[in-house]
């Protein structure tokens, strides 16, 4: 799946088995993940076994921008609100920078 995210295509692997959500990018190579959840929820985000920084964008069911994030390895990140889908992406996407997704077709 690809999304636009300011005026940057970037290519997604989807998540939505439990076994994907639960693996992650633990112990993979850097790639971007697009978790998507039955319905809204707080999912707590572990970095364990994650050599790399990642932004985590938290999305609603519309893809508006609920909150972002640059994490750390080894880090937790609980988002604030229930969210439908959650962007991982290896590369540091400056908070301030970060306008609008939008799905490319």
């Amino acid at each position: 799946m690809k999304l636009k995210i300011n005026n940057e295509f970037y290519e997604f692997t989807l998540c939505n088995t439990f076994f994907s959500k639960f693996k992650g990018l633990m112990f993979s190579k850097k790639k971007n993940l697009l978790f998507s959840f039955p319905v809204k929820t707080k999912p707590l985000i572990h970095m364990f076994f994650v050599f790399y920084p990642i932004t985590i964008i938290t999305l609603d069911e519309s893809y508006r921008i609920l909150e972002y994030k640059y994490i750390y390895p080894f880090q937790l990140f609980l988002p604030k609100y229930k969210v439908k889908y959650i962007l991982e992406i290896p590369k540091k996407i400056e908070a301030n920078k970060v306008f609008f997704i939008d799905k490319a077709y």
